[in-house]
Parts: C-alpha cells; sequence; structure tokens
C-alpha cells in the first residue's frame, strides 16, 4: 500500500499524535490511520472533537505540512502554517502597491479571463458527447456557450483605468456568465430534476453539497501556494477587500475551479456514484470520502502547462510564484492560465 500523502481526518473523538516519524490517527485505543511525515503533503481535518498532541503540530509545522480544518459542508475555517511563512516583507509590499497602478488591472482581468475561460473548456468537454446522442442538449449548450464567449471577449476588450471602477466590472461579467454556465451545466450533469440552481452556504442537495466540498479541498490548496509564495492572502484584485475576508484566495482560486473542482464532481455525479446527505443535511461519510477522493486525485493529476507536463498541484505553486514575480516586477506578464481539455 502506498504511503499516505494526504491524511484526512473526520471521525468525532479522533486523536492525532506523532509517533516514530508518523502521524497517527487514534480513537480510544484503536489505531484508525498512520501517515509517515516523510511522505505527507497535507492534513485535512473535517470532523468534530478531533485533537492534537503538540508534538503533531510542530512536527508538521517544521516539514511545512500543512493543517486546513473544514466544516462537514467544506467550508474551511482555519489553517495551521509555519510561523516563518508569513514572513516575506518585499513581495507583500510590492502586491500591495500593485493594487494602484497596471499590474493590479493585469492580474484582475487575467483571473476573470481565466475563470470564464476554463469554464468554458469544461463545457465543451462535456458537449462533446451529446452531439450525435442528444443533438437538441447539443444544440442548447453551444448557445449557451456562444453567450459566454461574448462575456469572455466583453472581458478582454474592457476598458480599464483602476482597479476601484473595474472591479464592479469584471464581477458583473462574471455574474452573468455564471448564470449561463450552471444553466449548461444543468443540461450536461446528472445533478437530477430537482436541483435547485448552485447554491453556496446552506446547500441542501446532493450536488451543490459535494461541489461545496470540493471546493474547500481547492481552497486549501490555493491558500498554501500563496502563502509558499509569499503572498498575502488578503490582499486581493477582484474580490472586495472586508476584514477576515481572503481576496487573493478568492481571486486564484477562480483559475481553478473549473479544472479542479468542477470536473471531478461532474464526473462522480455523471457516472452514477451515489452521494448521499445525512439527516443534518450534510454529506455523509462516504460521500465526502468519494469527493475528497476524486478532488485529489485530479490535484495529482498530469496538466499540460508552458509546453510540459506538470502535476495540477505543481501548477497552482508555480502560478502563485509567478503572480509574486509579476508584482515584484521580476516578470513581463501575468497570462491567464487556460486548461485543456
Amino acid at each position: 500500500m502506498p504511503p499516505i500523502t494526504h491524511l484526512i481526518v473526520e471521525e468525532s473523538g479522533a486523536y492525532i499524535g506523532k509517533h516514530q516519524g508518523r502521524l497517527q490517527v487514534r480513537k480510544g485505543r484503536q489505531v484508525l490511520q498512520e501517515a509517515p511525515l516523510l511522505y505527507l503533503e497535507e492534513v485535512i481535518v473535517c470532523g468534530r472533537a478531533v485533537s492534537f498532541s503538540a508534538d503533531a503540530v510542530s512536527a508538521c509545522a517544521g516539514q511545512g505540512i500543512p493543517i486546513h480544518f473544514l466544516s462537514f459542508r467544506g467550508t474551511p475555517y482555519a489553517s495551521l502554517y509555519s510561523a516563518g511563512l508569513t514572513g516575506t516583507i518585499m513581495t507583500r509590499r510590492a502586491q500591495l502597491q500593485a493594487y494602484h497602478d497596471a499590474r493590479g488591472l493585469t492580474v484582475a482581468r487575467a483571473f476573470t479571463v481565466a475563470k470564464l475561460s476554463n469554464q468554458l473548456g469544461l463545457l465543451r468537454y462535456l458537449a462533446r458527447y451529446r452531439k450525435d446522442r442528444e443533438p437538441d442538449v447539443h444544440d442548447e449548450l453551444s448557445g449557451l456557450m456562444a453567450e459566454m464567449r461574448a462575456l469572455l471577449r466583453e472581458v478582454e476588450e474592457l476598458p480599464m483605468s483602476d482597479l476601484e471602477t473595474a472591479r464592479p466590472q469584471l464581477m458583473g461579467i462574471e455574474g452573468r456568465a455564471a448564470q449561463k454556465y450552471w444553466e449548461a451545466v444543468r443540461l450536461s450533469v446528472a445533478v437530477g430534476a430537482d436541483w435547485p440552481g448552485r447554491r453556496g452556504r446552506g446547500a441542501a442537495d446532493p450536488f451543490n453539497a459535494a461541489l461545496n466540498y470540493a471546493y474547500g479541498i481547492l481552497y486549501g490548496q490555493i491558500e498554501r501556494a500563496i502563502l509558499l509564495a509569499g503572498l498575502d492572502p488578503y490582499a486581493g484584485f477582484v474580490h472586495s477587500d472586508r476584514p477576515g475576508k481572503p481576496s487573493l484566495v478568492l481571486d486564484l482560486i477562480e483559475e481553478f475551479r473549473a479544472v479542479a473542482a468542477d470536473r471531478p464532481v461532474f464526473a462522480l455525479f455523471n457516472l452514477g456514484i451515489a452521494i448521499q446527505l445525512d439527516e443534518r443535511g450534510w454529506l455523509n461519510d462516504t460521500s465526502r470520502r468519494a469527493v475528497a477522493d476524486r478532488v485529489l486525485e485530479r490535484l495529482d493529476s498530469q496538466e499540460l502547462y508552458q509546453r510540459r507536463r506538470m502535476v495540477l498541484r505543481s501548477v497552482i505553486q508555480t502560478r502563485a510564484r509567478q503572480l509574486a514575480a509579476f508584482l515584484r516586477g521580476e516578470r513581463e506578464a501575468y497570462p491567464p492560465f487556460v486548461a485543456r481539455y
């Protein structure tokens, strides 16, 4: 059995300790999981009454292993990192200054173009198999994609003089594109006849709950990449500033939602894999594990980026570092990330 690289702890009452170079998850006297620190990349805690030893936290911090905490609905509410990751002042100073000049405008446009482009790429992939089998559905999807392409051109051609003015314009276009995207998803993914449309917090259906949980896992990857690149996760360019709101995480995640979260969740539903809620309206244990496994598998899959194949999670880290270099003036451009299907 290969060593655990992504330790997911969901059992209420579990205890995570360090034992002979491994993280050990126990409940009472029973050992539930063991993960060698040498191979471990992250710990995801999705459960109540999970406790840690100080040794376990220290070992993770010392080896750069983040610990992410998600609610049962998949909402990230805390992360633990080594304190040394926050000590990069030069990059953060450049990041804050960029908000007021052309660099901020370039980055904001790139995030939005990447989001719409990757949504379109995924829809084209889904529509490909319906041209002969369901021509009416294919025609409807084609119409929605044409409307999204028009919105994408609107972003690319939008005159932007300052970020304060551009922000609401970009968010408005994103919102209109999202309506088309989720309408197309309804046609191309087996979401169920009673699917209420896209819902974030408080989702009460399996499809939205699965998406929210997938986004929570992806959020941890994005936040880690941003911190490792020396950037401030709370100083974004598209999403609004608000105390406690990680605006840059919410900006950068838009490049990868369709690629790393939507695609594996859509596959689960189109393959007919049962995703169910428990009596509280949350994903049950089996469903959470199924979603997590699919998303982590996607993050470990190969993606063509800059003419070479890279693991997708490495692409995320590379994008964050390239963003930091662009903001510092060490790169001439920050082009949108557009995946291939």
